[in-house]
């Protein structure tokens, strides 16, 4: 859990303190307690509200996987910035803003991978290549190239938020975000207008301890909700791990039992022999004497005995017997 927010904690930082009441913003006064001395106080009750409220959106955003940019190029605010968002493993802009940050986010991702190829031909050997001139221009390039957008090198694709120490000094960020819709959270102080940013943190932004104790917990609800997606994936991955293993492994379908066999179709009986004819009972030769040559003949031819025409009715009788 983020830290408390304590407006005592507020008040000893310096949090209350705003700019001169000549160079104050009118739409800043619902934040404003007092005037003292000359110089606006701001309600720390209000700024403590606005933190929690800040803190809830900015939670969920780290949740979601985006990036938030932090945006602080003034000297008090440059090393506070850059030691807490690299804690949290946010961009965040130190700097000069380069012209065109987000509008023309795509020729800046050019110059962070020309970057990125610099440090390839030094390793691969080619830099060794270059002549000494060569070398120390490329050098010089690398160096510039570093301190610009050094720190927003890991940021892929535009930011899901920004959050900007002094807008009216990051006025060029506020218009980018604006055009773009990008959530704004932003340290606001009395000199400033708060219409255009989307969460409002009324404070002192031009003290080093004040800045510090807003980027605390700015800083602290980002990495609870980065820790929040954390164990969501781990959840995720021991879940889908369960799952896994309780699935019970498909049973082999049961092999379809073979079928049974056609049973062979009984061998047709063989049809019983005809029965042989009996054999014409050859008529005794007395009978034979009886009947004409004719009869004989016809006998004969009947018995298939060839040659019966030249034979005579002895013969013929001879060859029936």
């Amino acid at each position: 859990m983020a830290n408390k927010i304590e407006v005592k904690d507020l008040l000893e930082a310096g949090v209350h303190f705003g700019h001169l009441t000549r160079k104050w913003n009118p739409s800043m006064a619902p934040y404003i307690y007092m005037e003292r001395n000359g110089i606006h106080v701001i309600n720390l009750y209000k700024t403590a509200a606005k933190i929690e409220e800040a803190n809830e959106a900015l939670k969920k955003i780290a949740a979601s996987g985006r990036k938030i940019l932090f945006v602080a190029t003034k000297k008090q605010a440059k090393d506070i910035v850059a030691e807490k968002a690299a804690k949290v493993n946010m961009p965040y802009i130190t700097e000069r803003w380069p012209g065109g940050m987000l509008t023309n986010f795509v020729t800046i991702r050019k110059a962070v991978k020309k970057m990125a190829t610099i440090d390839r031909m030094k390793k691969d050997g080619t830099f060794l290549t270059l002549s000494k001139k060569e070398r120390l221009q490329v050098d010089r390039l690398r160096a510039k190239l570093e301190k610009n957008l050094g720190s927003i090198s890991d940021m892929t694709r535009l930011p899901g938020a920004l959050f900007i120490v002094d807008t009216m000094r990051e006025h060029i960020a506020v218009k980018e975000a604006l055009k773009l819709n990008i959530p704004i959270f932003a340290m606001v102080d009395t000199n400033s207008d708060p219409k255009q940013i989307d969460y409002v943190i009324p404070s002192n932004d031009d003290a080093s301890k004040s800045i510090e104790a807003i980027l605390s917990h700015v800083t602290g609800a980002v990495a609870e909700g980065l820790s929040e997606r954390k164990s969501e994936k781990t959840a995720e991955k021991e879940g889908a791990s369960e799952v896994k293993e309780a699935a019970p492994k498909a049973e082999a379908a049961p092999k379809a039992e073979a079928a049974p066999k056609a049973e062979a179709a009984p061998k047709a009986e063989a049809a019983p022999k005809a029965e042989a004819a009996p054999k014409a009972e050859v008529a005794p030769a007395e009978d034979l004497n009886s009947k004409t040559v004719v009869e004989l003949k016809e006998m004969a031819s009947a018995k298939g005995i060839e040659g019966i025409s030249s034979m005579k009715k002895a013969d013929l009788v001879a060859a029936l017997s």
